[in-house]
C-alpha cells in the first residue's frame, strides 16, 4: 500500500552512505540558481523537489550546526514546527475514516473530562480549520514571530506568576488543562485565529481515541507505514542524532535560538523530520494512501483565511494561469519548515532549514520558475 521509489526512500531515510547520497542528487540548474541568489539572511538546509513522478532536485546547503561547521546534509534532521499540524489533521481524519470521529461533535464528547467553556460549544470542525474561539495560547495571533512570542511570553508569565510557556516542562495533559481549557475568546466559528491551542486539544482526543500517546500513534499510523525513519517527536531530555542546530539572525551575526522545550508545542508543532520523510508525507498524502476521498477533500478545503485542516489552500496566479497552491509552513525562531504542493503541476518542494531564512518567499520562486519554464 505505501510504495516509494527506492532513492526517496534512502534520501526520507537517510540510509544512503554520505558519498553515495552526494552522487544520487539530481539538480536541476535553474532550482540551483535560485537557491543560490537568494537575499536576506543566509540560509542552510535542504530543497528537495519533486514533479511528476520523479525527484528534480535534491540539494544540501550550508551547515548544520554552525559552531562546529558541520555540513547540512540530506538525511539531516531538522526541527518541523508546525509541519506537525498536518500530521494531527491527518490522525484526526483516519479516525473519521474509521467512524470514531464526527467533526461536528463537540470536545466533551470525545474528552469528557475537559474542562473548559469549549466542551459542549466547540467542533473538531473547529479546532482543525482555527475557528474555535479558545483564546490564544501564545496570547498573540502568531506564536511564530519571534519578537511578539517573547514579549507575550513574558508578559503571560508576569501575569500568572510562573517561567513562560515554552521555558517550562509541561505533559501534554498540563498544557490541555492549564493552556487550553480558559473561558472561550470569542464566537466560535466566525473568526481565523492561527492557535497552537486547537491542535493541542486534538492531541489530546487522538489519545484517548487512540489508547496511545501521541508519538506512539504518529509512528504506528504516519512514520511507520511511510518508513520515515528519520522523523519523531522532539523532547527537550532526549537526543536525536543528526538534528540541526537552531539559530537565529542577529545583526550580521548568528545567535544560538532562547532554550526551550519543544514537547510544549505537543501535537501543534513537536516534530522533526528529514526534508525526505516530509515528502515521502507528501507523496502518501496527495497521493491518496493516506486518507479516504472525502476525507482528502475536506482537508484540502479552503475556509478562512484559506485554511483547511493543518494546510492552506489557495488559489494563485502564474505564468498566466490560476493554480491551486497547498501549503504547509513551520516556524518557531531559527527552524524552519516548508511544504508546497501544486496538483495541477503536479509539483511538491519541500524545504527544511535551522537559520531562521524566509522558505515562503525562496519556494514561492521556485514554484513559479518551475511553471513558467513549462
Amino acid at each position: 500500500m505505501f510504495r516509494r521509489d527506492f532513492l526517496i526512500g534512502a534520501v526520507g531515510a537517510g540510509a544512503l552512505a554520505p558519498a553515495a547520497a552526494q552522487a544520487a542528487e539530481p539538480r536541476d540548474p535553474r532550482i540551483a540558481d535560485v537557491v543560490a541568489s537568494r537575499q536576506g539572511p543566509r540560509f542552510d538546509g535542504v530543497v528537495l523537489v519533486r514533479q511528476g513522478g520523479r525527484l528534480r532536485h535534491a540539494q544540501a546547503v550550508g551547515v548544520a550546526n554552525v559552531a562546529f561547521n558541520a555540513p547540512s546534509r540530506l538525511d539531516t534532521r531538522y526541527w518541523v514546527c508546525s509541519i506537525t499540524k498536518a500530521f494531527t489533521a491527518v490522525l484526526i481524519l483516519q479516525l473519521v475514516d474509521e467512524g470514531k470521529v464526527d467533526p461536528g461533535a463537540a470536545i466533551a464528547t470525545y474528552l469528557p473530562d475537559y474542562a473548559g467553556e469549549a466542551a459542549r460549544k466547540v467542533t473538531v470542525h473547529q479546532l482543525l480549520n482555527h475557528t474555535s474561539g479558545l483564546e490564544n495560547i501564545d496570547r498573540i495571533p502568531n506564536i511564530e514571530d519571534v519578537q511578539q512570542g517573547i514579549a507575550a511570553a513574558l508578559q503571560d508569565a508576569r501575569g500568572h506568576g510562573r517561567l513562560p510557556l515554552y521555558q517550562t516542562p509541561y505533559t501534554s495533559d498540563q498544557l490541555l488543562n492549564l493552556f487550553c481549557s480558559g473561558p472561550l475568546a470569542r464566537e466560535p466559528g466566525k473568526t481565523f485565529d492561527y492557535n497552537n491551542a486547537d491542535y493541542i486539544v486534538l492531541g489530546k482526543i487522538i489519545e484517548r481515541l487512540r489508547g496511545k500517546p501521541y508519538d506512539a500513534v504518529l509512528a504506528e499510523r504516519i512514520l511507520e507505514p511511510l518508513g520515515m525513519l528519520g522523523s519523531g517527536m522532539l523532547r527537550q531530555s532526549e537526543i536525536v542524532p543528526a538534528l540541526a542546530v537552531p539559530c537565529s539572525p542577529a545583526g550580521d551575526v548568528l545567535a544560538y535560538d532562547a532554550p526551550v522545550y519543544p514537547e510544549n508545542w505537543y501535537a501543534a508543532g513537536g516534530a522533526y523530520a528529514t526534508a525526505g520523510d516530509v515528502l515521502a508525507f507528501a507523496d502518501a498524502l496527495f497521493g491518496g494512501r493516506l486518507l479516504k476521498p472525502e476525507s482528502l477533500r475536506r482537508m484540502l478545503t479552503p475556509g478562512l483565511d484559506d485554511y483547511g485542516y493543518g494546510v492552506w489552500s489557495r488559489r494563485r496566479s502564474l505564468a498566466g494561469r490560476s493554480w491551486t497552491v497547498i501549503t504547509r509552513p513551520g516556524r518557531v525562531m531559527g527552524s524552519r519548515s516548508q511544504l508546497l504542493h501544486m496538483p495541477e503541476a503536479d509539483l511538491t518542494i519541500v524545504m527544511t532549514s535551522n537559520t531562521g531564512f524566509d522558505l515562503d518567499g525562496l519556494s514561492a520562486e521556485i514554484a513559479r520558475r518551475i511553471v513558467t519554464a513549462g
